[in-house]
């Protein structure tokens, strides 16, 4: 029975069933949490309901099989606790989700296999027959499968899968928070999440002290960080602190953000090492009166600190939409786990290719890398300001500003770069994270996977330049799966003024007399009723030490960047005469040409400027030709061409990563979309050990293949033979010859693995990327998702 006051009242409110077995269990939890029946739980968590001699089916990076243990069931989540397990320590942290637990919340449907049927089980619904398998389908599309033992008691099998299916689902829409308080709500749970350090060796972009930092880094000189939103009151969607040019004041400065949408003004997000820098701003009012004052102050910000040139690259005809996306992200769901409601197979297999090109998934990925290809040429040529525009400037130009900077700067391949990165062009900046993920399930107009595309292309990168990041794809798996939890300050907002306000984890807090104030240095600020919601980063309360020895990987270490002369490396004296004088042109970058609209800019109407003259006005449809385009754009055009190939070992670090993208060269991210595949469409029972599934004898089958072939190989006698295998089928190439013949599908995948060389072997017609080899056949599905 749990105790306290606000823990009763939270049980009140989760119905009389869940009530009733929560106050007559007999568990109290302790400051560190008590061990249950073996289970390790939280302060405040009860357990619902338990079942014995349970197997759960291990996935490839578990190493296959079947692991026995036993199946809990609180409100919170769903536990399973190996029969080998090493027994708890009480003096350990607490850990939210285990490696084998799945949290209530990210649970999207539930289904049971009987004698001959399947059957996806609601809130409301009985059964009639007692399950032998139990299949949850989770909204990071993962599959988890539990076999009940014949000796399992029938009582605790309907017992327990009528717990998680009237638990999984918030009592009404809008109740998530419910979850959040039923893992973080109790007193011991909220100071051992206070007490909590964040790591020291990321950027947060939450304090002018962060900027200032992430300035010096970047070597932006020309530029300061402004505290004008400090309170929200320019935008309420912009970060606190924003990064302006030095020559622009911030009494000039307030009267810009009125001239764009939701007041996002121009402003800076990265330098690259030859002096270009990178914006963001959202679209342009043009129904406003523009004065003589705001326009030069207007000019003044979107130049920056270059006064000759600025490229606009619009994102709004190139890229898909978010209602594009989320359309596409479901199709590919279905593609990959059938039909949920009815929990079967609804793609046939010589249609499964085709059918996954009309999802669009990878196009809208192509699309996206194209893009930040184009943008991160333009960077490299230096001597411009590059600004990205969107309507709202929320979701695509992330993505987009995300993906130049991997691309150009190594520091955001490595795991505490990258992190600094999400948190800059995704937390702070506003990205609609609680309304893209749906959380409160209340409108699904507004739910859209903008950031699960962004991981996808980040691994299609990753896959193509493996040596080149210090994060490996577990890092992105991991970061994938926990956007689908409802329990993280950084999932759990749309702007920074929202998580300001809904998470404790802020260090400082704002006041209408006092405004901004740190907290008091003994720590004993007022303790908040809602609980402090901890951020993503903080991987202790998800993953072991071990699991997070698989996100990273040793690189070479980068060299600094040359010093620049003032930040740029135009040093010729007339340059830098111009750059004194009044702004110049301004182009705009859409579809892969360059072009002077008249309405580019609102206050530029008509023949204002002298860049912008009749001459060099031509539509954005058509390639203007090298007579028309001034001597400083044909050189950027050639500088945005993707034909230069691959990188090679002794390139320069800073040279883009640009990525392939032909159709054979973006593949499926098996590991992520297709990891529940197998358990989705066929539902395996190992009766006895001489018991093997169809899938199973096939893929010994494709193993005993892959074993002959190498043989052939090595046999000195036969040189016809030899020269015919490694010269012969598409289907076993030369790069997956020895190494994969001893792969059986039963193994464990190795701890570490030797990266492959970038652009060696990475296409093959069915084992595609030859880094997904270690992984080795396990199944006729996975094999055809290779040849995307």
């Amino acid at each position: 029975m749990l105790t306290g006051s606000k823990s009763t009242f939270k049980v009140r409110q989760m119905g009389p069933d869940i009530k009733e077995r929560m106050l007559n269990h007999q568990s109290v939890a302790t400051a560190r949490g008590r061990d249950v029946f073996g289970l390790r739980c939280l302060p405040g968590e009860c357990v619902l309901q338990r079942a014995v001699m349970v197997r759960k089916k291990l996935t490839a990076r578990e190493g296959r099989g079947w692991l026995s243990g036993t199946l809990f069931c609180t409100h919170f989540r769903v536990a399973f606790v190996p029969q080998d397990a090493p027994k708890p320590d009480d003096n350990a942290d607490p850990v939210l989700l285990g490696d084998h637990d799945i949290a209530l919340a990210s649970i999207e449907k539930v289904a049971v296999v009987g004698p001959n049927r399947t059957k996806v089980v609601s809130p409301n619904s009985s059964l009639k027959f007692t399950p032998e398998e139990l299949v949850l389908y989770c909204r990071d599309l993962r599959v988890v499968c539990f076999l009940f033992d014949r000796l399992t008691p029938d009582a605790q099998v309907i017992e327990i899968t009528h717990s998680i299916a009237k638990t999984y689902q918030p009592l009404k829409a809008g109740s998530v928070l419910a979850f959040q308080n039923a893992a973080l709500g109790s007193v011991e749970m909220k100071q051992f999440l206070s007490n909590r350090r964040r790591d020291t060796h990321m950027n947060w972009h939450e304090s002018a002290a962060d900027w200032e930092r992430e300035l010096e880094r970047c070597g932006a000189t020309g530029w300061r960080v402004s505290s004008l939103n400090e309170r929200f009151e320019m935008s309420t969607s912009l970060p606190r602190f924003i990064v302006v040019p030095q020559k622009v004041l911030d009494t000039e400065l307030k009267k810009s953000f009125a001239h764009f949408n939701d007041g996002r003004i121009p402003r800076w997000c990265w330098r690259h090492p030859r002096g270009s820098d990178l914006l963001r701003m959202s679209s342009f009012h043009n129904n406003i009166y523009h004065e003589k004052d705001d326009v030069r102050n207007l000019e003044l910000i979107l130049f920056g600190c270059h006064s000759s040139l600025c490229v606009v690259v619009e994102l709004g005809e190139e890229l898909p939409s978010p209602a594009d996306i989320q359309l596409a992200h479901g199709r590919l769901r279905q593609l990959c786990l059938g039909d949920i409601s009815s929990a079967s197979v609804s793609v046939p297999d010589d249609k499964w290719l085709s059918t996954l090109e009309a999802t669009h998934w990878l196009d809208y990925t192509r699309c996206c890398l194209k893009k930040a290809s184009e943008v991160a040429c333009l960077l490299r040529s230096g001597h411009m300001t590059v600004a990205l525009q969107e309507c709202e400037d929320r979701d695509l130009s992330c993505v987009v500003s995300s993906l130049a900077q991997v691309m150009c700067d190594p520091h955001c391949r490595s795991r505490a770069g990258f992190q600094s990165l999400v948190q800059k062009e995704w937390v702070t900046a506003g990205h609609r994270f609680y309304s893209r993920a749906n959380f409160h399930r209340l409108n699904d107009k507004d739910e859209a996977p903008v950031f699960l595309l962004f991981l996808d292309c980040v691994w299609q990168l990753w896959s193509q330049y493996p040596s080149r990041f210090q994060l490996t794809d577990d890092f992105l798996l991991a970061l994938h799966d926990s956007a689908h939890l409802p329990l993280f300050s950084s999932f759990l907002a749309n702007s920074q003024r929202e998580r300001c306000r809904r998470s404790q984890n802020q260090g400082q807090c704002y006041t209408p007399v006092n405004g901004w104030r740190e907290p008091p240095p003994d720590g004993s600020a007022e303790p908040a009723a809602d609980p402090p919601l901890p951020p993503v980063w903080d991987w202790l309360l998800q993953y072991s030490e071990q699991r997070q020895a698989a996100f990273t990987q040793p690189v070479p270490r980068t060299p600094a960047p040359p010093p620049l002369l003032n930040g740029n490396l135009n040093t010729h004296p007339d340059a830098r005469r111009q750059s004194d004088a009044t702004p110049g042109s301004v182009f705009l970058f859409s579809r892969g040409v360059f072009s002077c609209p008249a309405n580019l800019l609102p206050w530029r109407g008509g023949g204002g400027g002298a860049s912008i003259s009749g001459v060099y006005r031509k539509s954005h449809r058509r390639a203007p030709s090298s007579e028309s385009v001034p001597g400083g754009l044909e050189r950027l055009l050639k500088a945005c061409s993707l034909a230069e190939g691959p990188p090679g070992p002794e390139a320069d670090p800073y040279r883009p990563l640009l990525p392939l993208l032909m159709g054979p060269c973006l593949g499926l991210w098996r590991e992520c979309y297709h990891r529940g595949a197998l358990h989705a469409q066929a539902f395996s029972h190992p009766l006895s050990a001489n018991h093997r599934h169809p899938l199973e004898l096939l893929a010994g089958e494709v193993r005993h293949l892959q074993e002959r072939l190498a043989q052939a190989r090595s046999a000195p006698a036969d040189a016809n033979l030899n020269h015919n295998a490694n010269n012969g089928t598409f289907l076993f190439p030369k790069s997956h010859g020895a190494v994969a013949a001893h792969k059986a599908p039963s193994t464990a995948v190795p701890a570490a693995n030797p990266p492959p060389k970038d652009n060696a072997n990475k296409h093959t017609f069915l084992f595609g990327h030859a880094s997904d080899a270690r992984t080795g056949p396990v199944d006729s599905k996975v094999a055809k998702s290779n040849a995307s």
